[in-house]
């Protein structure tokens, strides 16, 4: 059977017509969805038929073994000739020209449907959900393999059509599917970040540090000046920074002085001419000289006579 000079057999669609993309005709939206421009024919032909509603075709490239599936927009092309979109043309392996074969189907609803970006740009987008809705009202079917153009603020982003049950091929056409997306193809995972040092092992280190020593504090360590006004020639020996474990301890119980601070003090005495402090402090003849006033003043006194009343001599007064 022939009609309008083109041949339709049996009680099918079937057709071969050459492509050429949306440029060709003014007509730029559906280069933003997943349906073709057929000519008049086609519609007369597919009235005649007892085909299903919405109207599914079967796009075939048998050259590069390509398979794909469009919805119809229009019936106002050339006879002849169809318009598709680039992306699909892109698809199929098509230039522009080329002979493709459109056969009508008839493909079950979607139920499940995923979805990979082709960069991670896409999920950079605000809402990429309500993007997606918009743009897949503009389909009617979609396929696995296929690589689909989401256009979104004046760029275009790519989406490869993964996975769609139940089977290979869709109709998307008031139905619910369940959509899902895998990592887009340029993603890469975040690094490891690098894992803790154990508490033990940063004690150690911290142990391991030296530690510097700190000043102790050493009284009396200052310069002394005489009150004459005369340079002092004695300077006093440094005093250690061990602190009370390198000082002698003072035996104040017995009162008598050791051989370090006596020896001190007659060193300090032959310097100055004003000291102050006890005995230990003065020089040997004095305490010699204050030893034998001790021992004078221990002697036992003689013992005075006692006052004796009209003891005295008499005297006459005769002569």
């Amino acid at each position: 059977m022939y009609f309008g000079g083109y041949g339709y057999h049996g009680m099918s669609f079937e057709q071969k017509y050459r492509c050429y993309p949306a440029s060709f005709i003014d007509k730029p939206q559906i280069e933003s969805g997943g349906k073709i421009i057929m000519p008049p024919s086609a519609l007369d032909r597919l009235a005649s038929l007892h085909i299903d509603y919405p109207m599914l075709f079967e796009l075939s490239n048998p050259a590069a073994q390509r398979v794909s599936h469009c919805g119809v927009l229009e019936f106002i092309a050339e006879e002849g000739m169809i318009y598709m979109p680039y992306w699909m043309m892109e698809n199929m392996l098509l230039q522009e020209g080329d002979t493709v074969q459109v056969k009508n189907v008839t493909l079950p609803k979607g139920t499940y449907v995923k979805l990979q970006p082709h960069t991670t740009d896409f999920l950079d987008i605000s809402n990429p959900k309500a993007i997606l809705e918009t743009t897949l009202r503009n389909f009617s079917c979609l396929t696995t393999g296929d690589s689909i153009m989401v256009a979104y603020n004046n760029k275009k982003y790519y989406i490869d059509i993964v996975e769609t049950k139940p089977s290979n091929a869709i109709s998307i056409i008031e139905t619910d599917c369940e959509v899902d997306f895998a990592p887009p193809l340029d993603y890469k995972e975040p690094e490891k970040p690098v894992a803790p040092v154990p508490l033990g092992k940063a004690a150690a280190e911290v142990q391991e540090a030296p530690v510097e020593p700190e000043p102790k504090f050493n009284p009396f360590c200052g310069v002394g000046r005489r009150l004459d006004g005369k340079p002092q020639k004695y300077e006093p020996p440094p005093v250690s920074s061990s602190g009370s474990k390198d000082k002698q301890p003072v035996n104040r119980g017995s009162g008598q002085p050791s051989a370090g601070s006596s020896s001190q003090s007659s060193s300090r005495q032959s310097q100055g001419k004003l000291v102050f402090g006890s005995n230990v402090n003065r020089s040997p003849k004095e305490t010699q000289k204050e030893a034998a006033k001790a021992t004078k003043q221990e002697e036992p006194k003689k013992e005075e006579p006692k006052f004796q009343p009209f003891s005295g001599k008499k005297y006459s007064l005769k002569g």
